[in-house]
């Protein structure tokens, strides 16, 4: 923290941060981990089949596309 901030805020220690008990700040508990862990799973295993089955790739590609190509007629 710099000096200038430091006088500011007098009440402020140095060194807080949101795992530290300060005075007048609540932090809000972290929600949604099990949606960001899904998140990341989904990502990893599209990643490892991109890797391991790109044919697989290609056919979701040529879906879309057919599916985008049908919208606009």
């Amino acid at each position: 923290m710099t000096p200038h901030v430091h006088d500011k805020e007098p009440g402020t220690v140095p060194g807080a941060s949101a795992d530290v008990g300060v005075p007048d700040r609540d932090v809000p508990p972290r929600k949604g981990e099990v949606r960001e862990f899904l998140g990341l799973a989904l990502a990893a295993g599209a990643g490892a089949l991109f890797v391991v089955r790109p044919e697989f790739y290609a056919a979701g590609v040529h879906v879309l596309a057919t599916q985008a190509a049908a919208l606009v007629h």
